[in-house]
């Protein structure tokens, strides 16, 4: 039976792949809201959905179609996860939100104390979960004799200058750069690796970050960047932007592709009552935390 779904944040880049992922699952887009009204790319996907840019409307509209609303999906800016994710659970509905689903292991708490009196359930978006080649890493390393594996995470996605002025360059809207870009490296790592004994920061500014993890099951050298300058020469020939990669015993990984339908992936999973949740994100936001304050 296909789902209802209200979709927040409707006018940012990331907000396609939800519409892509929406209908690729058979089901629709019935209302959508976000400040800004360029919102032309909605009649490629679901043209007769309705839509605001003012929230006291937006939320007349909710109330009074409470019955026929399924999920409502979140791609606001990270610092109003917490207040949509509310939003829609007094509501009663399920929410999938992009990443972070929090800045802090404080708002997951109270996030996880409206799940508990909703009828609605959270979920969140981690692709890489989902991601082939990482699929495969993780059963390597589980079928593994090796107690303790050397890896070293490369990941650098440079932006423009309009990176720095947007929501994304405030840190107290987008979290910074590893809450930004990183969560999902860190819960990859902590998913495939185990849980966190110690860590050590050799770098933080406002576009880059480089450290030490050491997981049960290995110890990691990270480094995370914005900066194009700091990505490999044979990318940069190519005309790419972005590079992924993991060394794992000094087998490389590079990554930097199939991740263009993951978001389909992740929407299957959770309509078939799986997918992902506050608990599953819990350890790597709190771990990004940690790594924040000790800057």
């Amino acid at each position: 039976m296909n789902k209802n779904f209200v979709l927040i944040g409707s006018a940012g880049y990331i907000a396609e792949r939800h519409m892509k992922a929406i209908k690729e699952t058979g089901n629709n887009i019935i209302c959508a809201m976000d400040k800004f009204d360029v919102m032309g790319r909605m009649d490629s996907y679901f043209p007769d959905a309705e839509f605001f840019t003012n929230f006291n409307y937006f939320d007349q509209y909710l109330k009074k179609n409470e019955k026929l609303i399924d999920y409502v999906s979140i791609c606001v800016p990270n610092d109003l996860h917490l207040f949509y994710t509310r939003v829609a659970l007094s509501h009663g509905f399920n929410v999938i939100c992009e990443k972070p689903l929090a800045l802090t292991t404080s708002e997951l708490n109270i996030m996880k104390q409206a799940e508990d009196n909703s009828e609605g359930d959270v979920h969140t978006i981690l692709q890489l979960r989902y991601h082939p080649d990482i699929l495969a890493i993780k059963k390597q390393v589980k079928e593994s004799e090796k107690k303790k594996h050397h890896v070293h995470l490369e990941y650098i996605t440079s932006r423009g200058k309009w990176y720095y002025r947007s929501w994304k360059g405030d840190v107290k809207k987008s979290g910074g750069v590893l809450m930004n870009i990183g969560i999902h490296f860190f819960d990859m790592l902590l998913w495939i690796f185990g849980d966190v004994l110690s860590f050590k920061v050799h770098g933080y500014s406002h576009n880059k970050a480089i450290g030490i993890l050491e997981l049960e099951k290995a110890s990691v050298r990270w480094s995370m960047s914005l900066d194009y300058d700091d990505l490999p020469k044979e990318v940069k020939a190519k005309g790419q932007r972005t590079y992924r990669s993991i060394t794992i015993d000094g087998n490389e990984l590079e990554f930097s592709n199939g991740f263009t339908n993951l978001h389909t992936v992740c929407y299957a999973d959770i309509l078939r009552g799986k997918g992902y949740g506050i608990s599953d994100i819990w350890k790597s936001i709190e771990l990004v935390n940690k790594i924040q304050n000790f800057k």
